[in-house]
């Protein structure tokens, strides 16, 4: 393991103003996303919308790394350049979904587990000759009456630090995703509760499987209400509490944290991110690694059709942009109009 490689990685991918774009829906998932707009998911669809992303102009200067699918690794752009091989160009680190998804947890009524262990060190080979240099691995643990149990946190953490450290032994930058879900009618108090919990259990095996911490990046959810909440916590509530739950588990010599969106809206992720940035001085960047909160905007502008293809660029690289200002705490609600 070169372990300055993996740091100067990881600190690529958490650089100032930046962020990392998850681009790495499987095919069912992409595939709700196409329907929305009434486009069949072909391989050729699929491959046009992730260009039209990562060549978007003037992303790069608010994209520091793309999550990509492995089909996706595998395509180029209509000049034929391979994804991986043009985004590094770009300055933009490759990176790369290794999990199988979380399939029901055996005994556990409602709980899941993340798979895709198996096999797992021969695909991270084959993905570093294919150019990532960094992978990514969700564990799924959602709140409901008598739920999350003990022992779904534990088994989702351990095999979440088995995978980070057959990542760092193929030199690959391990984002490690434990996401508490918002769906749900949850407080944000026992969200706090349970993202306490799960942090907990990750950053304990992450040391038992002596896991290189300035060679990870954290992808956690935000300490949020649920969705279907009566009373759901403002924003600045949020932020706080937050922050309150990372201070108390994640340990300064992680570079950085990306959160998902989980399901929060465009603005909202963007306004809580900026909101975060603004407690500061934080031992760690606060930065974002979204999927659906940076590309809604530009998928309906696009729609699938081609005379559409700038447009659709021209949202991707505002949500972009805006939340790089996030990243940094210089993002305000009255930018969604102003932003060219």
């Amino acid at each position: 393991m070169n372990r300055s490689e993996l740091a100067r990685i990881a600190n690529a991918m958490v650089a100032r103003n930046k962020g990392i774009l998850a681009a790495d829906e499987s095919t069912g998932t992409i595939k709700k996303r196409f329907d929305s707009i009434k486009l069949d998911s072909t391989e050729e669809h699929r491959r046009t919308y992730r260009e039209m992303l990562f060549t978007a102009p003037g992303a790069a200067e608010s994209i520091s790394g793309v999550i990509l699918y492995d089909e996706t690794i595998r395509q180029k752009t209509r000049d034929g350049k391979p994804f991986p091989e043009y985004l590094a160009a770009l300055g933009i680190v490759p990176g790369i979904k290794v999990d199988t998804g979380a399939k029901p947890l055996a005994a556990f009524p409602n709980e899941t587990i993340t798979e895709g262990l198996d096999g797992l060190r021969e695909r991270l080979m084959e993905y570093h000759k294919l150019g990532a240099r960094f992978a990514k691995w969700r564990a799924v643990i959602d709140i409901a009456d008598g739920i999350p149990t003990a022992f779904a946190i534990e088994a989702n953490a351990h095999a979440l630090a088995r995978y980070a450290a057959l990542c760092q032994e193929q030199e690959i930058v391990p984002i490690v995703e434990p996401e508490v879900l918002m769906d749900g009618a949850h407080s944000i108090e026992r969200c706090e509760e349970v993202t306490n919990n799960v942090l907990r259990a990750v950053f304990d095996q992450l040391a038992r499987h002596r896991i290189y911490l300035e060679g990870m990046v954290l992808k956690p959810n935000m300490v949020i209400s649920g969705k279907k909440a009566a009373n759901r916590a403002p924003p600045e509530a949020v932020a706080e509490a937050t922050v309150r739950c990372l201070k108390r588990h994640v340990p300064p010599a992680v570079p950085g944290i990306a959160f998902l969106s989980g399901g929060q809206s465009s603005t909202e992720a963007t306004l809580h991110l900026s909101l975060m940035n603004k407690l500061g001085p934080l031992p760690w960047t606060l930065t974002f690694s979204y999927g659906r909160a940076l590309q809604d905007d530009a998928l309906k502008a696009w729609g699938g059709s081609a005379s559409n293809f700038a447009a659709g660029q021209n949202a991707f690289a505002k949500r972009a942009k805006l939340n790089g200002l996030a990243a940094t705490g210089r993002y305000s609600a009255d930018m969604e109009s102003k932003a060219a």
